[in-house]
């Protein structure tokens, strides 16, 4: 079961896992609502999302917690990725956020402040009380834009340029973003580590 009720999220998700023989079941499907995100890190917030997912469903669960960093702007948007310019989420109004305080940052004489990554941790639970999670991350690098380009994707992909493709994520195809997303490799570590495990 996935953590999450984040629609591209799960369609990303979904994706990734698939062709590696994963059927996944979303918790909203089973009634289960979502957690809210308290934890400092990515990876607390996708564990308690996980164990909420395990305890509620009785099923093993994968957590999702996921965001865009700007190590110019401390950090940010970081775990508040969703929600970067409030309540409620709105990925627009995200975007715009980011591109104003970035112009603020630049004109302060701000160095590298273009730089950013996406990243990805996913936390799978056997059981609720699994004291083992298994724990995969991923990064993806790029450069935030002025100006959003393309319709695919969701939350800061219009804005995220690929170098080596000249492309935002929001222009790259569903294989492309998988195959060089922070979620797509947090997803091949993941189940590496379950065939493994």
């Amino acid at each position: 079961m996935v953590a999450t009720a984040n629609a591209g999220k799960v369609r990303e998700l979904t994706e990734s896992l698939k062709p590696l023989g994963f059927e996944l079941l979303v918790q909203g499907e089973l009634g289960i609502a979502s957690l809210p995100e308290v934890g400092c890190t990515f990876v607390e917030n996708a564990l308690a999302k996980a164990r909420h997912a395990a305890r509620e469903s009785g099923l093993p669960a994968i957590g999702d917690d996921s965001g865009l960093v700007v190590p110019a702007l401390g950090g940010a948007p970081g775990i508040r990725s969703a929600r970067y310019a409030g309540e409620p989420a709105d990925d627009e109004r995200n975007n715009a956020k980011l591109r104003r305080t970035l112009a603020a940052h630049a004109n302060a004489g701000g160095r590298g402040h273009r730089d950013a990554f996406f990243t990805c941790t996913l936390v799978y639970l056997g059981a609720p009380d699994d004291p083992a999670p298994l724990i995969a991350t991923g990064r993806w690098h790029g450069t935030i834009i002025d100006s959003p380009r393309g319709h695919n994707g969701f939350g800061y992909d219009p804005l995220f340029l690929v170098a080596e493709l000249g492309k935002t994520a929001a222009e790259l195809t569903v294989a492309e973003k998988n195959r060089l997303s922070h979620r797509g490799r947090a997803c091949r570590r993941l189940a590496a580590l379950l065939e493994s495990a």
